[in-house]
């Protein structure tokens, strides 16, 4: 599912942003050109730098619960797509071995976006791949979620089972992941609010607090 997700982030958000960061021209200069292409280039490899927070996050955690990650296929899905696997832990661990990826890309999110709160306006394509893949990345495991569709080792999956005894609906844990998607997406493109950071702050967290209610 990661690698479907790196496709349709790309496909579905460059567009908008490729037509932010290229200066408007019928026929630009070669040397604009130029330019305009190391911009996409490095927009693109923000967007794979992106992808390797989200699984380092899941790897990391995986190796220091001591549940030997790996890469394997994924199942119970029409198409199959590559996945950090482990070995069986407990519901508590569980939980956050599935959570780590967003965790991870949230933290980087925050960081990025803390201290340039202007990012959209900047000449930072390399930052913007890292943010624009996280949003397209969360945006798609929530609508994974909320249909529940996929392969059965997606995020949102390990997380609704691991949460009690008898789990929470997948729903529930699309509606986590995209709300923290939806608040950053309006500080990247509407920057100066005051409030919203905080509300995406506190969303964030929220997830990971619910790790105090997994099952152990």
């Amino acid at each position: 599912m990661r690698i479907l997700a790196v496709a349709l982030a790309i496909v579905w958000l460059w567009p908008a942003v490729a037509a932010g960061q290229t200066p408007p021209a019928d026929q630009p200069p070669p040397g604009k050109q130029s330019s305009a292409l190391r911009r996409h280039a490095t927009f693109l490899a923000g967007a794979a730098a992106g992808l390797a927070v989200h699984e380092t996050g899941h790897a990391t955690i995986a190796a220091v619960l001591g549940a030997n990650p790996r890469f394997g296929k994924t199942s119970g899905s029409a198409f199959s797509f590559f996945a950090i696997h482990h070995d069986p832990v407990s519901r508590g661990q569980e939980y956050v071995i599935s959570s780590a990826g967003f965790w991870f890309q949230h933290a980087v999110s925050e960081a990025i976006l803390t201290t340039h709160p202007q990012l959209r306006d900047e000449d930072r394509p390399f930052m913007k791949g890292i943010v624009i893949f996280h949003l397209g990345t969360s945006a798609i495991y929530s609508v994974a979620a909320f249909a529940r569709i996929g392969p059965d080792q997606r995020d949102t999956r390990g997380m609704a089972v691991s949460l009690g005894e008898d789990g929470v609906p997948e729903p529930a844990i699309g509606a986590l992941i995209l709300a923290p998607a939806v608040f950053d997406a309006y500080r990247y493109w509407k920057p100066g609010s005051k409030w919203v950071p905080w509300a995406s702050r506190a969303a964030k967290i929220s997830g990971v607090l619910l790790a105090l209610g997994a099952g152990r």
